[in-house]
Order: C-alpha cells, then sequence, then structure tokens
C-alpha cells in the first residue's frame, strides 16, 4: 500500500469522526425521568409480547398433541 493511498484512508477516517462527533452534539438526551418512564413501557410490552407468543404456543402445542 502506498503512503498516498494511507494518508487517503487516514483522511476519511479522521473526517467520519469529524462528521459523528458533530452529529452526537445535535442528540437531544432524556433526561432521568423520561428514561425511567420509557423504559417501563419497553418492559410492560416485551412482558404482554412474552405473555401472547407463550398463550399461542400452549394453544398450538395442545391442537397438534390432538393428533399425534
Amino acid at each position: 500500500m502506498s503512503a498516498q493511498t494511507s494518508a487517503s484512508k487516514r483522511g476519511r477516517l479522521k473526517s467520519y469522526f469529524k462528521g459523528v462527533r458533530s452529529e452526537m452534539r445535535k442528540v437531544i438526551w432524556p433526561n432521568r425521568k423520561v428514561l425511567a418512564n420509557h423504559t417501563g413501557i419497553v418492559i410492560i410490552i416485551s412482558i404482554i409480547v412474552a405473555l401472547i407468543v407463550w398463550a399461542l404456543d400452549l394453544g398450538i402445542h395442545r391442537v397438534l398433541s390432538l393428533f399425534i
């Protein structure tokens, strides 16, 4: 690999991380109350979906056990 190619890649990499840094400064981070609220919602929805999948699995298992 030549020195120019290496310098070019280094320049692009540096430019990429400058862009990442610039975009991260634009992010509006949630405060603790909002974060806790959203985390609770995610946990509750995950439990609901798990219960639905469990019920469907149980139902399908019982239906299939009739034929086996």
